[in-house]
């Protein structure tokens, strides 16, 4: 699997694997990295052939490492992390969490002023003006994930416009890793020349959806969808199907990527051998001219339903 040169190094004993499945080599492939250097019309390019577009060391990689250690400091009292390590690192816990507790952490850190200015600063804002060619408008609604090593569970493949259909269609996601997050701590992979793919499934939801009423119309939750919006929890059955690969990388802070509302995407299993937690942000910008989806102008809160 030649991910990266980090990568290769590890091919022998690294696989990637979601919701007890795992992915084979063959239908593993490397994200394709850009230099935000080369320039807005470039990137707008590559953004539009490929469906992403992951930009290497667009934010301070030391301010990112800051924060990701801010993070760790207020969720500490949960028993989440390890004690006697530098919090940066993020060494999780053995046992002993409370998890109602790191809940509620979790919710008051997403509200927090210093988690509005990490999404808010001034080189994304200044980039994403430029890229979106007008004011950009910063969705209220934003997700904070972190991922204990070894858990079951992943983000099953999805694509965003789902989630937001009661606005334009021309939203930017933008996920960003709170940290160095290599293949092996399961960030994000992209189901390659998905975004053709995306916009089929989307075209094919409209046509099935005249039974619906406008509110279910918007809605991830309705009878012509799969459970919560989800296209498959069966990532290698994705690959086979559709006769492509899952594209994998090795992200470090300071790393943003964006992706388009149709293009496929999933998690996988945390499984870094040094116990670290995968912490990550995913947010959500589009022309403030644009029509923006209401339900997206609330803080985000577990059990949202969106």
């Amino acid at each position: 699997m030649s991910i990266s040169a980090n990568a290769e190094a590890r091919k022998t004993d690294l696989s990637l694997a979601a919701h007890g499945r795992t992915i084979p080599a063959e239908r593993l492939g490397p994200l394709q990295p850009t230099d935000p250097a080369v320039g807005i019309e470039a990137i707008r390019r590559r953004y539009e052939e490929d469906g992403y577009v992951w930009l290497k060391g667009l934010l301070p990689r030391p301010e990112v490492i800051d924060f990701r250690r801010w993070v760790f400091s207020r969720l500490a009292e949960t028993g989440l992390l390890a004690p006697g390590h530098d919090l940066a690192l993020g060494i999780a816990a053995a046992e002993g969490v409370d998890w109602s507790l790191a809940d509620r952490r979790l919710m008051s850190i997403v509200r927090s002023a210093a988690y509005e200015g990490f999404c808010a600063q001034p080189p994304l804002v200044r980039f994403m003006d430029a890229f979106l060619q007008g004011i950009s408008y910063l969705h209220k609604r934003k997700l904070m994930r972190y991922t204990k090593p070894g858990t079951a569970t992943a983000t099953p493949a999805h694509y965003d416009l789902v989630y937001l259909r009661g606005g334009t269609n021309r939203l930017v996601t933008a996920w960003i890793p709170i940290g160095d997050i290599p293949v092996e701590m399961g960030g994000l992979v992209y189901l390659e020349g998905s975004h053709a793919i995306g916009r089929g499934m989307e075209a094919e939801f409209r046509r099935r959806s005249g039974d619906l009423s406008p509110e279910e119309r918007i809605s991830a939750y309705n009878s012509h969808m799969a459970e919560g919006g989800w296209v498959s929890k069966d990532l290698p059955d994705m690959a086979e199907r559709f006769d492509t690969r899952w594209l994998a990388a090795d992200y470090e802070a300071g790393d943003v990527v964006l992706h388009s509302p149709y293009m496929i995407h999933a998690a996988t299993t945390n499984q870094d051998p040094a116990g670290r937690l995968r912490l990550s942000t995913d947010i959500r910008f589009q022309n403030v001219d644009d029509e923006i989806d209401a339900r997206w102008n609330n803080h985000w809160s577990l059990g949202d339903m969106l």
